[in-house]
């Protein structure tokens, strides 16, 4: 069975495990990332969501196969100090509560920042609907996320781009 050779959080990484084990357990077993958590194991309730090539994905459902070549991005590698526009925001406004689910949520907000730079409360509806989170910070999290926009916003009419 030949490595798998993927990026990870900007660096180039090589695995040697199973092709169908689910790149959850590659992050958290192999390599001991444990900020991406298990939630459901059936990609329905969001607590595992990275980014892979910018899109947000629910790692317990991704071969580590289908991996191979792509660029994977997770909660510890989204900024190295916290300082990302969604991090800071979530710390602003106080979102956790349990904090389970939330790398999961974090991640599927910087990816709807990405594609919408200003959205809806209905883009955020649409983009969050498959995160879950027991605590029922829905609320907290949309204004999070709308926050996160205007930090964003704000660097980027700085000069400090993203």
């Amino acid at each position: 069975m030949p490595a798998i050779a993927f990026t990870l959080n900007g660096k180039r990484q090589s695995v040697d495990v199973p092709p169908q084990m689910p790149l959850l357990w590659v992050l958290r077993d192999t390599l001991g990332l444990t900020g991406t958590k298990f939630g459901c194991g059936q990609q329905l309730c969001g607590a595992c969501t990275v980014h892979v090539n910018g899109v947000a994905t629910r790692s317990c459902g991704a071969p580590i196969s289908t991996i191979a070549g792509k660029t994977v991005t997770t909660i510890e590698g989204l900024s190295p100090d916290i300082t990302h526009p969604v991090q800071r925001a979530w710390i602003d406004s106080d979102v956790p509560q349990c904090g389970y689910c939330q790398s999961g949520q974090i991640m599927s907000a910087a990816a709807l920042l990405t594609k919408k730079a200003n959205p809806t409360d209905a883009d955020i509806d649409q983009a969050m609907r498959g995160n879950l989170c027991r605590c029922g910070t829905y609320s907290a999290l949309r204004e999070a996320i709308h926050k996160a926009a205007r930090y964003a916003s704000a660097k980027t009419e700085a000069g400090g781009g993203e």
